[in-house]
Order: C-alpha cells, then structure tokens, then sequence
C-alpha cells in the first residue's frame, strides 16, 4: 500500500502525521494507498518554506522564470503517461480522459512561459514637464491553490504555472481523493530547478483548508469546488483579509432548437454528459429540447447511450469509469429515484448498464437519462455531479433561454442550432460566463479565462488567460521625474501640471 505524504521546502515532508485518509481505486472499491493529513503545523511549515523562498524568486529575472517554466512543461511532457496513470487510478477516468487532463493543463503551463510578455507595463512620457508615469504588476507573495477531485492535474495546474511565473510561490491542498499526481507534479517542478519553496503541496481535509484560510501570511487563495464550498471559501479568506477566487458549481444547459443537426447535438449530449463519468463542472446536465424534437432527440440520445462502453480505466475498451467513491456514487444514483417520485420519467437506468468484465465491485454507475424533468425537481435544481443527464422540454426559444437564466448556476451553457442569428442572439442575452455555440464544452482556451457568473464564481476575477495573471499580481503605477542638474529651486507653490 502506498504511502503519499506533502511536500514541503523542495522535498518529501519526513515526520509522522497525526491524521490519515484512505485512498481508493475506484473500479475496484479497494484501499490501495494512505495519504497523510496536514493539521495547522504542517501548513505553517510549508508557508514558511514559501515565504522564505519569494524573498528571493520574486527577484528573479523573468527570462529565468521562463526558462524553468519551458523545462518544467517538457518534463510534464516526458511523464504525460505516468501523470495520468496516477489519475486513472485514484480517479478512475478512462486512459484517454486522463491523457486529455493533462495535455490541457500543459496548456497554461505554456501559456506561462510566455509571462516576459504578458507582465509588461505601460509608460507614458512627459506626462508633466519632465515627468513620466509608468505602471508595473509585481507579485502577491505566498499563494495558494484549493483544488478538486475530478482534475488533479488540470485544475492545479489552472493555477500554479501563472502564480509562479509572475513571482509569487505557491502552496497546493490537493483533493485527498487523489492526492499522488499532486507530488509527481512537486518533483517535475525540482527537476526542471524551481528553487526549494517556490511550490508546495499540503495534503489534507477542512483543517488544512481552515488553516489556509485563516494563515496571516498566504496573501491570496484560489479554489474551485462546489458551490458551498465556494461560498465558505469566498467569505472566510476574504474575512481574514486574503485575495480569493473561487469558482463553485454548475448546472449547465444544452438548448437544443428545432432547426439544429439533431444527430450531431445527441452526439454533443452524450459526450458532453457523460464523459469523466459526469464528474466536471462543465458537464452537460440538462438538455433543453425546444418543441417538437424532444422525443426524436431523446430517441437518438437513448440509442447511443445504450453503445457506451462502462469498464476501469485501464482497460483499453472503456469510454466511462467508474465514480469516485462508493458513498458519491449512491448520492448521484439516489436522483433516479427522487426524479422519478417527482415525476420524471426514468428514460434509461443506468444502475442496469453492463461493465466491462462483468460484475464489478467497485464505484460503478452507468449513463442514465431522466426525461420530461421540470424545474422544480431536486434532479433539476442540484449539482449532481455524475453520469446523470435531465431532458426538459420548451415551447419556444423565449422560455428555453428563461430556464438558463433562472439557474443559480452560471457556469457554461450551449446552443445547438443552424440559425446564426438565434445562435448570436442567445450568446447576448445568455447571463452565463461560457458560451457555446454547437460546441458542447465551451472551455476557452488557456489565453482565455475560464469561470461563471452567479453562484458558479465568488470574487471577481476568473482563472488563467489575462485575469489569471491580474489575480497573481497587484499593480504599481509610478511616476518619476529626473531633473537637469542646471536647474532647481524651491518652490511652495501647490504642485499643477504644466
């Protein structure tokens, strides 16, 4: 059984620890690993090995900043396999899934490399006589990096790449799910020679997150998670007076309208609501069918679901795993029943679906469909995080782009159409932070930001792209004047620009 502990001053940390988590495979249901949790001691020594490393990294020039960050991208690459076994095993996403994990972290670690450009200031010259005005972004200090189960590569690595580079270092509280892709990430990073301190990981439970929270000397925090945990996140960092972003849940809408490819959008549907076993706070969870193509749509939805292959991620066969765990594997199952108390209509049970190698004793839970859902259904109104898809049905444009907007979710949403004037009337007047159009997944790109509006984002400032780098940085506007020695005075006149 092995043994994942935190990493702390550039090294595995050596003491005992007082409080232990479980870690499982989840195609299997078995123990496979033990993984230690930090209380507030082991939070101060990993801040404290970050605060004495920004002394010095926040001094570094930025062309050797880059340098580390290209050799670091490289070793991700060299061990991309590796990175991602680990995920599949304590995770228990397909090997394709966890390959594609880390390939679209990778792309803001690159898009970090490009921080020589993307901290540039401004300068403006004579702005008065003899004086000129500058602005530069400067680093916050020590930061830290809240981070799920369902990515522990993608979303760390949303984070620490952009923090690094803009000079600041870095504490990471993994998911302790699955804790272990967090330390191979820890010893790529001292290969490609990041000094020691500039990134730490603290694995643990809510006294490690309490204890970050409330730490006088982490200056900003980043989290994504669910919503009330977002919220609880949000209030207490800001209350002890910390920069906080925090991206919460999501119920994201599918609309699909009755001009639209109704193969391709039940292609988009399944693969949207289903892949990483719905565990992905940008799942498709609600498809909106827009009279009257909800049941011929529902029809192409049912037949490929019935195709899909559920297996462990290490067999090669497998489209969809297993969940995470045993007790959020009965959560996600108990919304077929109440969806069908509230009277939905059960469209394909996934509790029956076939895995691959036959009876299986671990997390399992097939693709499942609930049609006719309305909005007062709890199937509806929660985040349920799993391979649960909800079908509702509109009479009009007008009350499908209702239903997207009375969500208190605003994470992402999609339109399926071949109308580009309805498509571009519905990216307006959608309140949502991501936007699809015939495009499932709206997740931008690494030069983009990604977050929601509502309850899907608490603080103001989304995750990579420009704002990524906003968030690690506070700005500094200076304004100088060197004067011809020739000439000088004293002048107690009230200072005007001239």
């Amino acid at each position: 059984m092995k043994h994942i502990t935190h990493w702390i001053g550039g090294k595995p940390w050596d003491g005992e620890a007082e409080r232990h988590g479980d870690v499982y495979d989840p195609a299997t249901g078995q123990v496979t690993g033990q993984v230690d949790f930090a209380g507030p001691a082991e939070v101060d020594l990993a801040v404290a090995a970050a605060k004495d490393a920004f002394k010095t990294w926040r001094r570094v020039s930025l062309a050797r900043r880059a340098t580390t960050l290209f050799a670091f991208r490289e070793l991700v690459r060299d061990h991309a396999t590796e990175l991602a076994k680990l995920i599949t095993e304590e995770h228990g996403k397909v090997a394709a899934d966890a390959a594609g994990e880390v390939a679209r972290g990778l792309e803001v670690v690159e898009f970090a490399c490009g921080i020589p450009h993307l901290l540039k200031g401004g300068y403006s010259e004579n702005v008065s006589t003899n004086v000129d005005s500058y602005s530069i972004r400067q680093p916050v200090g020590v930061v830290a990096g809240i981070t799920p189960f369902n990515f522990p590569a993608m979303v760390p690595m949303w984070m620490f790449p952009l923090a690094i580079a803009c000079g600041n270092t870095f504490v990471l509280k993994p998911s302790e799910k699955d804790p272990s892709a967090s330390l191979l990430i820890a010893s790529l990073w001292a290969e490609a020679g990041l000094p020691d301190g500039v990134f730490n990981v603290v694995q643990g439970d809510k006294v490690a997150v309490d204890a970050i929270l409330a730490h006088p000397n982490i200056a900003a925090v980043s989290f994504v998670g669910s919503t009330p945990i977002a919220r609880y996140v949000y209030e207490n960092g800001t209350k002890a007076g910390k920069r906080v972003q925090a991206l919460g849940g999501a119920k994201n809408h599918m609309v699909v309208l009755p001009d639209a490819d109704l193969d391709l959008a039940a292609d988009a549907a399944v693969s949207a609501g289903f892949g990483s076993a719905g565990e992905r706070c940008m799942a498709i969870s609600a498809v909106v069918a827009v009279d009257p193509i909800g049941d011929e749509l529902i029809a192409k939805i049912k037949d490929r679901v019935a195709n899909l292959r559920v297996g462990p991620g290490t067999d090669e066969r497998s489209e969809m795993g297993p969940l995470v765990t045993g007790p959020h594997r009965d959560r996600v199952a108990s919304y077929l029943d109440s969806g069908v108390r509230e009277g939905a209509t059960l469209a394909v049970d996934g509790r029956v679906h076939p895995v691959i190698g036959g009876e299986q004793s671990g997390f399992w839970l097939g693709p499942s469909v609930l049609d006719h859902v309305t909005p007062e259904m709890s199937c509806y109104t929660d985040e349920i995080f799993g391979p649960v898809l909800s079908v509702l049905r509109a009479p009009s444009y007008q009350e499908a782009v209702d239903l997207v907007n009375d969500s208190r979710y605003g994470n992402g949403t999609a339109i399926f159409t071949n109308d580009g004037g309805a498509a571009r009337r519905f990216v307006s007047e959608a309140d949502i932070g991501m936007v699809g159009v015939n495009v499932p997944i709206p997740v931008p790109m690494a030069y983009y930001s990604f977050g929601g509006w509502k309850s899907s984002l608490f603080g103001d400032t989304h995750v990579h792209g420009t704002e990524g780098i906003h968030f690690y940085t506070r700005g500094k506007v200076v304004t100088s004047r060197w004067l011809d020695p020739s000439h000088g005075g004293v002048n107690l006149g009230f200072p005007v620009n001239t």
